[in-house]
């Protein structure tokens, strides 16, 4: 009985979604935590970090904050950016201002700490 075959490549690329943080627009000095220094109530500060996209897909992006210590702080503090829903392309770099405002009402909080969380969707 005779047999004949052929056979085929099957090739492709998965998409892949990442982002990256960083503190110049070189994309070389990777941020790592943000130091807000010392604080007073009724005052925003802000900071400016480069989001790079090094996925190969474009994304959405988005940011939260979480694991306030202590707990109460995110009710007198709020982080935002200005960034929020704003779409990145593969290997583009945006500058992100970050906002962070403390509540004229803050009273009993010396220290505070919490995660910051820059994602992207795609």
């Amino acid at each position: 009985m005779a047999t004949a075959s052929k056979t085929i490549v099957s090739l492709g690329v998965m998409k892949t979604i990442d982002v990256e943080v960083y503190w110049d627009s070189g994309c070389t000095d990777t941020v790592t935590a943000i130091n807000w220094a010392i604080l007073e109530p009724d005052v925003s500060l802000t900071k400016t970090v480069y989001v790079k996209n090094t996925g190969n897909a474009p994304l959405t992006l988005s940011m939260t904050s979480s694991g306030w210590i202590p707990p109460e702080a995110e009710t007198h503090i709020a982080l935002s950016w200005d960034k929020e829903g704003a779409t990145l392309e593969p290997g583009a770099v945006v500058g992100a201002i970050l906002t962070l405002s403390v509540s004229a009402a803050i009273y009993g909080i010396v220290d505070f700490s919490s995660t910051i969380t820059i994602e992207g969707t795609g």
